[in-house]
């Protein structure tokens, strides 16, 4: 949802989350998440939003998972400390857990993740702000993070509450921060509707 007057939202975004100041690698990011959200009911927006701005310690900008390749290798290797969590995120190969690590605005992790973003062959081009967007978009609509899709917890018109926005987390990652993201969504919520958005 990209919203009719982006001046007024920047404005409310300025004013609270991304605020005072907004750096232009903020402004761009937030462009890229909305630009991949067009069409979307405003409290998936919202919901989008929030969840890059926590994911991305409030940069807006894709990022690497925090780790290396030792901690990669033991998280996410078929011969890694986790060998069901590998198997899950469809890591069959050694230094799939390094090549196939958390990438972009929701940390794309796994080799069937990135095979479903069509980036088996270049998993870094996952960084790129308008890939990372549309990622972040097909995945929590589609449900390639959890299972859970937007649709499953979200409403299609109008504003989300708090507790929907609560329970939207599990949508990427189980109810870790729920609570600090669903302030966040209603934030960014706030400032869709100040732009024109309904």
């Amino acid at each position: 949802m990209i919203p009719p007057r982006p001046e007024r939202f920047f404005a409310a975004v300025r004013s609270g989350l991304l605020g005072p100041e907004l750096s232009q690698t903020e402004a761009d990011g937030c462009k890229a998440i909305l630009e991949a959200c067009a069409g979307w009911p405003l409290s998936w927006t919202a919901y989008g939003l929030a969840t890059a701005y926590h994911e991305t310690a409030h940069t807006m900008q894709p990022v690497v998972e925090i780790g290396g390749a030792a901690y990669f290798t033991r998280m996410y290797d078929p011969a890694g400390l986790r060998p069901a969590v590998a198997a899950r995120l469809g890591n069959t190969e050694a230094g799939d857990g390094c090549r196939f690590c958390g990438r972009g605005y929701v940390q794309l992790t796994g080799r069937a993740n990135y095979a479903r973003a069509g980036l088996l062959d270049e998993p870094e081009r996952a960084l790129e702000p308008a890939l990372a967007a549309e990622i972040l978009a097909r995945g929590m609509r589609d449900g390639w993070f959890s299972g859970r899709r937007l649709a499953d917890v979200l409403p299609l018109g109008g504003r989300a509450t708090r507790a929907q926005f609560v329970a939207a987390r599990r949508i990427v990652n189980g109810q870790d921060r729920a609570s600090l993201i669903a302030d966040y969504a209603l934030r960014f919520q706030d400032a869709l509707l100040a732009g024109g958005c309904a």
